[in-house]
């Protein structure tokens, strides 16, 4: 599944490059409003692709991997109903 959200931000990268550079090179010779349009658009792409690349699919268990620090992780634990009671 990364490898597919590796794509689609790449696709969506391409897509912000071909908008700007399309605007400023073509677009902007017929009308200067389409291309400002364009680079708006363009604008909004890069913090959306980010947020597509890193987000966190159901198959990615984040959660239930130990911090590393044996004090927290017995504190989740226990938060989490996980350890037994006495």
């Amino acid at each position: 599944m990364y490898a597919r959200r590796r794509h689609v931000y790449f696709a969506m990268m391409t897509a912000c490059l071909v908008l700007f550079v399309g605007a400023w090179a073509v677009v902007r010779l017929w009308s200067t409003p389409a291309a400002v349009a364009m680079c708006f658009v363009a604008m909004v792409i890069p913090p959306v692709a980010a947020m597509v690349a890193n987000r966190r699919g159901p198959e990615d268990r984040w959660w239930d991997d130990p911090s590393g620090d044996p004090k927290s992780d017995e504190w989740w634990d226990e938060l989490d109903g996980k350890r037994r009671r006495r």
